[in-house]
């Protein structure tokens, strides 16, 4: 195959695993205060904290446990995580970049006596997994907080590693 062609069909991986699953990476959700949604060290992009934004709104907002359930926080997990995947490819260009997921914070907005955070950002985790395969695996931490910005029931960071080390405005960097 020609290296035109190779790339070509390498640049559409991860869209195409997504299609597959049913699901297309959002637009990037407007960060809600003096931040960007995502930002480049090297070969890692940090993403900021994601809410689960659908069509620029919450969805569903409340404590998990009370107001929300379980099942219903861990689909919105996978939301935020569609977002963090949507900011990471505005700033590189291509998911097809990205060779692992090295960490997910997710942190819930927990009533008093919830304490299955673990099982609601598996909702993200399963996602990553899904989409990256081996790829996709992380080290995570879950954590029960009082509350979230907008009330939302969750949200979540990533952070990813690139082929190769682009500059902080995602150009590529030179070789060494």
């Amino acid at each position: 195959m020609p290296a035109a062609a190779a790339e070509g069909a390498r640049s559409a991986r991860i869209r195409a695993r997504l299609e597959e699953l049913g699901l297309s990476l959002p637009a990037v959700a407007a960060p809600v205060a003096a931040y960007v949604p995502a930002v480049a060290s090297g070969r890692h992009v940090h993403t900021s904290g994601q809410l689960p934004f659908v069509d620029g709104a919450l969805p569903t907002t409340g404590k998990v446990g009370a107001e929300v359930t379980p099942e219903r926080a861990a689909e919105l997990a996978a939301v935020c995580c569609l977002n963090a995947l949507a900011a990471v490819e505005a700033l590189v260009g291509d998911l097809d970049r990205v060779t692992g997921v090295v960490k997910v914070t997710g942190y819930v907005a927990s009533a008093a006596h919830f304490t299955a955070q673990p099982a609601v950002i598996n909702g993200a985790s399963e996602l990553l997994g899904a989409v990256f395969g081996a790829a996709g695996t992380h080290a995570r931490a879950a954590v029960g907080v009082a509350v979230l910005p907008l009330d939302a029931p969750v949200e979540l960071d990533l952070l990813v590693e690139l082929d190769e080390a682009i500059e902080r405005d995602g150009v590529a960097a030179p070789s060494a």
